[in-house]
């Protein structure tokens, strides 16, 4: 029963958006999150690296803390329904 309650914990942590995500995958699932990008200068909706690069890669490449980018996406992204 406890490894359970531990996985159930695991799954609402809300850390569904991660720095091996790509770019699109983020924009089309949680389009919400769209406002953080662009507060960061991350018009990454229409560039087409953005179908390839990962958050992390595209985050270091803008010159941004990746774990802290990552926790704003998180705060503001609406869990799917499954």
């Amino acid at each position: 029963m406890k490894t359970t309650k531990k996985l159930q914990k695991k799954k609402s942590s809300g850390n569904q958006i991660n720095e091996k995500m790509s770019f699109a995958e983020v924009i089309q699932n949680y389009p919400e999150t769209a406002e953080v990008f662009f507060k960061h200068g991350m018009s990454c909706f229409g560039c087409p690296a953005a179908m390839m690069e990962t958050l992390g890669e595209g985050i270091k490449a803008h010159g941004h803390d990746i774990k802290k980018v990552i926790e704003e996406l998180n705060k503001i992204a609406k869990p799917r329904k499954k």
